[in-house]
């Protein structure tokens, strides 16, 4: 693993300070790009919704320039990496152990890390517990990330690889770190960012060049769905096999189109 930490690079030895307000509150920001064959994917994109994030949150606006520097000396440096992830995270610094925030100013960390790549399909569990679209930090991607790490265990101990959240009115949301689209009728939906799920870089592509209907969804219509598969930065397009007890084709027709053109489309542009 290589971790570059605030211009400097280094190994998985290098460190942030214990009183980094990332580490005391989760007052922080962070991407996940996914990387292949040694190159980074949608940076643009990535860097784009960094700055939403850290400026929604109240963060200072984070200097681009420098993390994209950052970015090309972790891939320089670990040009061996077939599949993997590169983590940017984005903190409020060195700070008082309270809410208040310091003065040194914030930290950047980025990390490289080869991972598996996903399988074709997988399995999602619904939880018992609901996304707050009305939250200050909904639709940001903030490193509070508690309730996802006891989501995603949740699921895994149920046989799924995700976990799908509705919000407070009942409506279908999003995964921990993936959004969700369904097919019914043969037209593919995907719930409105309205619904707290986050921007995600992937969902906006299959939108893009596949096309989709944003609209609010009720969780019980997952029931109904012909065809299921989520997006995320290293998921891509995955098709989905089972929902709680009900299976699934996967990947259905539609679903096979979506994943056929995301491939086609991302192999052409590395920086859409």
């Amino acid at each position: 693993m290589l971790i570059w930490v605030n211009g400097e690079l280094g190994d998985d030895q290098a460190t942030v300070s214990a009183l980094d307000h990332g580490v005391t509150t989760g007052d922080g920001v962070f991407e996940t790009i996914k990387i292949v064959d040694g190159r980074a994917f949608a940076v643009r994109r990535h860097l784009e919704r960094l700055v939403r994030s850290a400026t929604g949150l109240g963060l200072p606006k984070p200097d681009v320039t420098a993390i994209e520097h950052g970015i090309d000396e972790v891939v320089a440096a670990g040009p061996g990496i077939a599949f993997g992830r590169l983590r940017l995270t984005y903190t409020g610094g060195i700070s008082p152990l309270s809410s208040d925030r310091g003065t040194a100013g914030p930290t950047i960390v980025i990390a490289s890390q080869a991972i598996d790549p996903p399988a074709p399909t997988s399995a999602i569990v619904t939880v018992p517990w609901t996304r707050n679209e009305r939250s200050a930090v909904a639709g940001l991607k903030t490193t509070s990330y508690a309730e996802n790490v006891r989501a995603l265990a949740y699921a895994k101990e149920r046989g799924g690889s995700e976990a799908i959240f509705a919000n407070t009115t009942g409506t279908l949301c999003e995964g921990t770190g993936s959004n969700i689209f369904c097919v019914y009728d043969g037209e593919l939906v995907t719930p409105t960012l309205e619904s707290g799920a986050l921007a995600g870089v992937t969902r906006a592509l299959v939108i893009e060049w596949f096309g989709a209907t944003e609209r609010d969804l009720p969780l019980e219509q997952l029931a109904t769905a012909e065809e299921i598969f989520l997006t995320s930065t290293t998921r891509d397009v995955q098709a989905i096999h089972r929902v709680d007890d009900r299976d699934l084709p996967a990947p259905g027709p539609i679903t096979a189109q979506a994943m056929k053109i995301f491939t086609e489309r991302s192999l052409d542009n590395l920086n859409p």
